[in-house]
């Protein structure tokens, strides 16, 4: 079994990333507000160019793969689109953002390019979705606002292949399906599963999370005729509106956050439990939980000592104790001495989860498509700093020894 690509990006929370067409660059937010370029250089990235214009915390990232524009939100309510132009005194490629006009009064949470390039949406904590599209005689982006019926800040979208359906997770605990039609923009799209006149705003679905729970992510199945929506009561649905069926798997982990489909029956999901999950099934079989890309028995590199977290003893009178180490260890990072997890690490080193990612992940992306809507591999990133590539195909499965540290049993009903 071929072991992940792990890359230390950084010694900070990985917020966003996205690749461009051909996987040699990254753009990564690290926490921060600016955009760092990563460019691979055999087996390391080196940050090579930052895109500085946004004045609060970046939020999302997305980078088109063949127009090779790559557009940002950030919590100070803009979008930019960036794109490679020479610059008029050297002639070398620079970043230039151009400003979107998004009419909001609340932070830009989510970005997304739809597949066509020409426009994209963008997620706000305003109650609304502003669907952004070129225009050239002003020479910006402006936008229309997705509204009725959102009650909360959305905090994902995901774009149908027809390029005018959209899908919304937000935290009024809905997922919904919109028409994001622009008459000059897109041309009529074909009657689907999710209905036949399209006009813009128009509500082709809504599903609420199975206990209440913000809905954290969205995502449409390759062919479009899917949904799938990761909700913070730590559950994954699926949905069939041609059925129409919706599957719940309830589990007892820890919310997931981020999903990537990687075939028309099966999808990653990944979250506060710092590894990947599969999922699979289909319409007639249901859906449950298969494995996880993460072998909790491979051998995990070190890294490093980080204080507050195992080191040296503490000088400090009861902190000494072996007894509050324990405790500080399983209430701040999920390590205890019991059977099956991790030994607190109250010597010279620091311990560590199983698992390869050492925090939260926050993003789960396509990496590598072999065509028909197949994908043959995904990254992650997180709040450890770790940029890491997983072959989707090495799906470990799931046993009590397998959800290793902090992570308890799983139950699926």
């Amino acid at each position: 079994m071929a072991a992940p690509e792990v890359f230390n990006i950084a010694q900070a929370p990985i917020t966003s990333h996205s690749f461009n067409a051909d996987r040699s660059q990254v753009a990564v937010s690290l926490n921060s507000n600016d955009v760092t370029i990563f460019s691979r250089k055999g087996n390391d990235w080196k940050s090579t160019e930052t895109l500085a214009e946004h004045d609060k915390l970046i939020t999302s990232i997305d980078w088109a793969p063949n127009s090779n524009r790559i557009v940002t939100s950030a919590q100070d309510r803009n979008a930019y689109v960036w794109q490679l132009t020479p610059d008029p005194q050297t002639g070398h490629p620079i970043w230039k953002p151009t400003l979107v006009l998004l009419r909001i009064n609340r932070a830009a949470t989510y970005v997304k390019w739809s597949p066509n390039e020409d426009k994209f949406a963008v997620a706000s904590g305003a109650r609304a979705i502003a669907i952004c599209s070129f225009d050239p005689e002003g020479d910006w982006w402006v936008s229309r606002l997705l509204k009725k019926p959102i009650r909360s800040t959305v905090l994902s979208v995901d774009w149908h292949p027809n390029n005018v359906l959209l899908a919304a997770g937000s935290a009024d605990m809905k997922a919904r399906v919109f028409s994001a039609y622009i008459k000059d923009v897109d041309k009529r799209p074909a009657p689907s599963v999710w209905g036949e006149k399209l006009p813009f705003n128009t509500i082709c679905g809504e599903y609420t999370s199975p206990a209440g729970g913000w809905v954290h992510s969205v995502g449409f199945s390759p062919s479009g005729d899917v949904l799938a929506f990761a909700s913070h009561d730590s559950s994954v649905s699926i949905v069939y509106p041609g059925g129409p069926a919706v599957f719940n798997i309830r589990m007892s982990t820890l919310p997931l956050v981020t999903l990537a489909w990687t075939s028309e029956e099966s999808l990653v999901a990944a979250g506060h439990d710092c590894q990947p999950f599969v999922f699979s099934g289909t319409a007639q079989s249901g859906w449950q939980l298969v494995g996880t890309l993460d072998d909790p028995h491979a051998s995990k590199a070190s890294g490093g000592g980080r204080s507050g977290f195992g080191g040296a003893p503490s000088p400090v009178g009861r902190l000494q104790s072996s007894a509050f180490n324990t405790f500080r260890n399983a209430d701040s990072r999920g390590i205890s001495s019991v059977p099956g997890s991790p030994v607190s690490g109250g010597g010279g080193g620091e311990s560590e989860l199983f698992t390869v990612h050492q925090n939260t992940i926050t993003n789960v992306r396509v990496y590598e498509e072999l065509g028909g809507g197949q994908v043959a591999k995904v990254s992650t990133s997180g709040v450890d700093g770790k940029l890491v590539v997983w072959d989707v195909s090495n799906v470990v499965p799931v046993s009590a020894s397998t959800l290793a540290g902090k992570m308890g049993g799983m139950s699926l009903r």
